[in-house]
């Protein structure tokens, strides 16, 4: 453990120098994708396209920027609203998220890998995935992903797919793991799709169109996500081992529809649990041992940017 707190400490003191580098090489805006779930059973956005500038003018483009610009191209009331940040014990951490304030428990991951703050960097074609905590004193909340983010396929051909969530080994270092015995949604719809003990799955559906393929537990609290398919071809009539009903209360840059997690995990962190905290509230809990490394980054970044 000792070493990793070492290795990791160099690691964030040398972000300042790979950040001013990567912003220059970037320029001043690039094209992300932002998917947010306000809770469970709730997911907001779904790779929504985002253009992303430098908004809090930090002289960089981060999470930061590419949420705040979400929310201000698509939450009511916009950015003012629905979005908050500030500076708190890690760095620049989420105050409010699609208008919910929890003291700070939320989670952000880029391309399915956990963040260690908002002002972190990002660039052209990174997916985007923050997410309010709804178990907010163990954070049992599992963040899942499928290996693909978008997938094209012909009406009534299967879809392999493999479900992993992030969790931890017995000294507490990120790990992925497959998830099994999840059932697969479609459009927030339950299927027949269940996934083995290695997360793999195939799914055939049966309607041309764009569907978001998503995934329930009854073991443990699924962070809402979802895989957009686009189904071409003619629809198959005689199979109804899915559903394509939608429902109309998520924005999304590819469809307008709801994916769904359940809830009946458990309460406390083990070997292999559930989604490593992120963000200010999680990072106290994730990142513990980390508190040096990241006091020192950050008064390193902040003496950098000033």
């Amino acid at each position: 453990m000792k070493k990793i707190i070492i290795a990791a400490s160099a690691l964030l003191l040398a972000c300042p120098a790979v950040s001013s580098v990567s912003a220059a090489a970037e320029g001043t805006e690039c094209k992300a994708y932002v998917t947010i779930s306000s809770g469970k059973d709730k997911l907001d956005l779904i790779q929504q396209e985002v253009n992303v500038t430098d908004i809090d003018s930090d002289g960089k483009l981060t999470i930061n920027d590419a949420l705040y610009i979400a929310h201000e191209n698509t939450f009511e009331g916009g950015a003012a609203a629905g979005y908050a940040s500030s500076v708190g014990t890690y760095g620049l951490a989420l105050d409010k998220l699609w208008g919910i304030e929890n003291g700070g428990s939320f989670g952000y991951y880029v391309n399915n890998t956990a963040a260690m703050g908002l002002a972190d960097e990002i660039k052209s074609g990174d997916y985007i995935n923050a997410f309010v905590y709804s178990d907010t004193t163990a954070f049992s909340d599992a963040y899942f992903y499928f290996d693909k983010y978008t997938a094209e396929v012909e009406a009534g051909q299967e879809l392999a797919l493999t479900l992993s969530r992030a969790g931890y080994d017995a000294n507490w270092n990120p790990v992925t793991l497959p998830v099994e015995g999840a059932v697969i949604t479609v459009n927030g719809e339950a299927t027949s799709f269940v996934t083995d003990s290695e997360g793999k799955v195939n799914v055939k559906l049966e309607s041309a169109g764009k569907f978001n393929i998503g995934a329930t537990s009854e073991s443990m609290i699924l962070v809402p996500n979802a895989v957009v398919a686009t189904v071409s071809g003619s629809s198959v009539s005689d199979d109804t081992s899915t559903t394509t009903t939608t429902t109309t209360n998520t924005t999304s840059a590819t469809s307008t529809n709801t994916a769904s997690s359940t809830s009946t995990g458990s309460n406390a962190p083990a070997t292999g649990d559930s989604n490593p905290p992120t963000g200010d509230t999680g990072a106290g809990v994730t990142f513990a041992v980390l508190a040096a490394a990241a006091a020192v980054a950050f008064t390193v970044r902040k003496k950098n940017e000033e």
